[in-house]
């Protein structure tokens, strides 16, 4: 007789549903477990489907299976994760797969068609979760907590075209650390951004970039861009999928789906490009559009305050080793003012007739951060700025691009402050 007697109560119902079925007859090895039981049962099943044309046995699209191997290295991994989060001192929570379908819709934007939802379960309209932020934000508010540092991880879905080889799924594992509550600036950021600097360098991985962002900068990128109110979070959702599309794609889309002008498209775009860590914090203070901007500048503000606190917890900019200069210049000529092309050019045309290495920009009106930003990528170590102010007092702004201090030098002594600056490099 089979061991009856050591089978779960499941498995004692799935046995005698399969027993009691007269045409179905279900074989069952005498070893008494569980997983032979549902072994005969699957067997069973399957051997029925195949009898339907053109059945395939597959996993659905978008989704994966995880081999013993595959388990033991996540294990490890997620092992290393979650030690670093405690570490920190965040508390584990565990929060239901599927939520109200309104709580989620609530929040998701332009995510609602990512939100795989349910049928009608008992009155209540559900969805599985697409993130894990969102049941957090709920657990604070039916709890009424107002500070809580939290790890959590499991499993989202998404109803979204997977791309396999680029590792998106529509069912995959999220890792989150959150610190939600009221704090001084910068403080908790600049730990979460420790966390993940720990996290990717114990795990080996290479070089890695993290990528900052405020959303008052962006705001006040748009506002001076001349991008309308109503229409910064739809500008705000195209600007996101640039880790996905070119911009090209993704200012076409801006201008022809969304309704935005094609000039403001392209002021956006001269911000877009630029690319930098606390470098590229203090040439937007240069800006003289965005450094007039109130949102902007309280962004800026406290971005610069956060890699300060980065610096101090030992985090700070790198590449994959130093740079390698294509040139050799020594100046550049530069202009925070339009309709200076002219003073450019005599000013570039003194500094080679007396041998110094200098360029500019082949443009009538370069914006002073365009200008910045190629300095600082190109290695050039001396800025001379020249607009309206300089031009009144008759003086020339010298900037040191890698310490980023300026000082205003006589057009007459400008020469010679160079020519001594650069023998002392």
């Amino acid at each position: 007789m089979p061991q009856l007697g050591l089978l779960p109560r499941r498995a004692w119902a799935t046995l005698l549903s399969q027993l009691l079925r007269p045409p179905r007859a279900v074989c069952i090895r005498e070893a008494g477990c569980h997983g032979q039981v549902a072994e005969a049962v699957l067997t069973a099943q399957l051997k029925s489907d195949q009898e339907k044309p053109n059945f395939i046995v597959k996993i659905p699209k978008g989704t994966r299976d995880h081999s013993p191997q595959q388990i033991v290295v996540r294990e490890k991994i997620l092992d290393m994760v979650v030690s670093c989060f405690k570490r920190h001192g965040a508390k584990g929570l565990d929060t239901p797969a599927f939520e109200l379908k309104e709580m989620l819709t609530e929040k998701c934007g332009e995510n609602f068609g990512l939100i795989y939802d349910l049928k009608d379960q008992g009155g209540e309209l559900l969805s599985l979760r697409y993130d894990l932020t969102v049941p957090f934000a709920r657990y604070l508010a039916m709890n009424k907590l107002k500070k809580m540092k939290r790890y959590q991880v499991g499993k989202v879905w998404r109803r979204e075209s997977p791309t396999i080889a680029q590792g998106r799924y529509r069912e995959f594992c999220q890792c989150d650390f959150d610190i939600a509550g009221q704090f001084d600036p910068m403080i908790p950021d600049a730990e979460c951004l420790k966390i993940i600097c720990e996290i990717l360098s114990g795990l080996q991985l290479g070089d890695f970039l993290i990528k900052v962002n405020d959303r008052r900068i962006i705001d006040g990128i748009f506002a001076v861009c001349g991008v309308p109110e109503s229409k910064f979070r739809a500008i705000c959702a195209s600007m996101d999928k640039l880790d996905k599309m070119s911009w090209k794609d993704v200012r076409h889309e801006m201008v022809a789906k969304k309704g935005l002008a094609p000039e403001v498209a392209d002021q956006i775009g001269d911000y877009v490009k630029c690319h930098g860590g606390i470098s590229l914090v203090e040439q937007m203070f240069q800006d003289p559009r965005l450094s007039q901007n109130k949102q902007a500048l309280e962004g800026l503000t406290d971005l610069k305050l956060l890699f300060e606190y980065l610096t101090l917890f030992g985090i700070s900019e790198k590449a994959s080793g130093e740079k390698v200069r294509t040139t050799e210049t020594q100046v550049f000529v530069a202009t925070p003012q339009k309709n200076f092309l002219q003073e450019r050019l005599k000013l570039i045309a003194e500094l080679w007739d007396s041998g110094i290495k200098a360029e500019m920009l082949y443009k009538n009106n370069p914006k002073l951060l365009t200008q910045l930003h190629y300095c600082e990528n190109m290695g050039i170590p001396l800025v001379v700025i020249i607009g309206e102010q300089e031009q009144k007092e008759g003086v020339i702004k010298l900037r040191s691009v890698p310490s980023r201090e300026e000082v205003a030098i006589k057009r007459e002594n400008l020469v010679a402050e160079i020519q001594k600056r650069l023998s002392e490099s």
